[in-house]
Formats: structure tokens, C-alpha cells, sequence
């Protein structure tokens, strides 16, 4: 899950892209409006309004033109109703005043991005190297075999088939399955040892050591 911090104060910087980090999202860091408009696509931005090249509402607008599906939450000093009512009407999906708790935060960007996984729109059945998964029907087949899965063990294999070949981070399936990062990673290890018993295929669902995992496509 990548995040995209726009601040300009350093030390707010360095506090919450560590929290960020701790909890497993990848962040990139804008200090000025112009850099957080030149910046790589990311999943979420945090926008701070009060930015030493431009106004954040500015930014939040272009942001919000570029994509209807991008999450943005205003994490700002500015307090005041009129201040909540523009960012919000200019875009922001949610809005943080400071000083707030990581906690807080936390709860925030779980919301936004269990609504952004609700909207996923519904794929039909795909085919990812022996196996046929039907999302349609939650059926799984290898090499013509029907699987019996759990729906925590389907909904993480789904997860794995949304990218074939690509790692995909544990935060990144527990939001999928679980639509929280907090689960803890014993439970999500305990569900795919399951998963690959019950698949019992040699290196299908591949771990890739203090990352996530990978659905082998070959």
C-alpha cells in the first residue's frame, strides 16, 4: 500500500512516515505542491493544507481531477468548519486536524480503503498457471480438480490472483480479507498454510521473506 505524505514540516515528516512504515506502508514524501503534483501514482495521499508553494485545497482539486478513485485525506491544522467544509468539497475523502493520534489516523486510512476495496468491480473467472478461480462462483479448480476452500482461504487466493507473479504485501491481503491491517500476521500465516495444504502444490503460493507472498504464474 503506498502512501503519498505532503508536508512540509520535517519533523512531522519523520514521525509519521515512521509510524507508516511500522505499520507496513510504503510512503513517498512531498514537501511542496509542486512536488506532490509531480509525484508517482500512489494509493492514498495525506495532504496537508498549509504547503509554502500553493494552497493544499489547490492540490487536493487537481488530485481529485486526476482520479475519482484516489483516496485523500486532510491531515491539517486548520480547524475551523469553513476550513473542513472547502477540503471536503474539493475532493478530500476525510479530514485529520492536528495535533491527532496515530491510532486515529490508523482508523481513518483502514475506512478509506475498505470503501476503495468494496468498489473493486467483480472479475469473472481467471486462469493463473493450474488453477482456474471463479470469483463469480468461488469455485477453485487445479488442473481440473475442484478445490474445497474456506472463504478466508478463497478470499486470500483471489487477493494473490488479482497481481499473478507480483508480491503482494501481508497488509495489502489482510485489507483484502480481513479489511484491517491489524489482524497479526499469525493469523494470516495460519490461513495459508491451510491454503497450500489443501492446494498441495509445490510452490504455488510462494513467500517472499519479510514482504508478502506470490501467487507463481509458471
Amino acid at each position: 500500500m503506498r502512501i503519498l505524505l505532503v508536508e512540509d514540516d520535517r519533523r512531522v515528516t519523520a514521525v509519521m512516515t515512521s509510524m507508516l512504515q511500522r505499520r507496513g506502508y510504503e510512503v513517498e514524501h512531498a514537501a511542496t505542491a509542486t512536488a506532490a503534483l509531480a509525484a508517482a501514482p500512489c494509493d492514498l495521499v495525506l495532504l496537508d493544507l498549509n504547503l509554502p508553494d500553493g494552497d493544499g485545497v489547490d492540490v487536493c482539486r487537481a488530485l481529485r481531477a486526476r482520479s475519482e478513485h484516489l483516496g485523500i485525506i486532510a491531515v491539517t491544522a486548520r480547524g475551523e468548519e469553513r476550513d473542513r467544509v472547502t477540503g471536503l468539497r474539493m475532493g478530500a475523502d476525510d479530514y485529520v486536524v492536528k495535533p491527532f493520534s496515530m491510532a486515529e489516523l490508523q482508523a481513518r486510512i483502514e475506512a478509506l480503503l475498505r470503501r476503495a476495496v468494496r468498489h473493486v468491480p467483480p472479475r469473472e473467472a481467471v486462469e493463473v498457471g493450474p488453477l482456474r478461480i471463479d470469483h463469480a462462483a468461488r469455485t477453485v479448480l487445479l488442473r481440473g480438480r475442484p478445490v474445497s476452500l474456506t472463504r478466508k482461504e478463497f478470499d486470500i487466493l483471489a487477493s494473490l490472483a488479482r497481481q499473478p507473479g507480483v508480491v503482494v504485501t501481508r497488509e495489502r491481503i489482510l485489507l483484502d480479507v480481513w479489511q484491517t491491517t491489524w489482524s497479526g500476521r499469525h493469523t494470516l500465516e495460519v490461513h495459508v498454510a491451510s491454503l497450500r495444504a489443501k492446494l498441495d502444490e509445490p510452490n504455488l503460493v510462494q513467500t517472499v521473506r519479510g514482504v508478502g507472498y506470490r501467487l507463481r504464474t509458471d
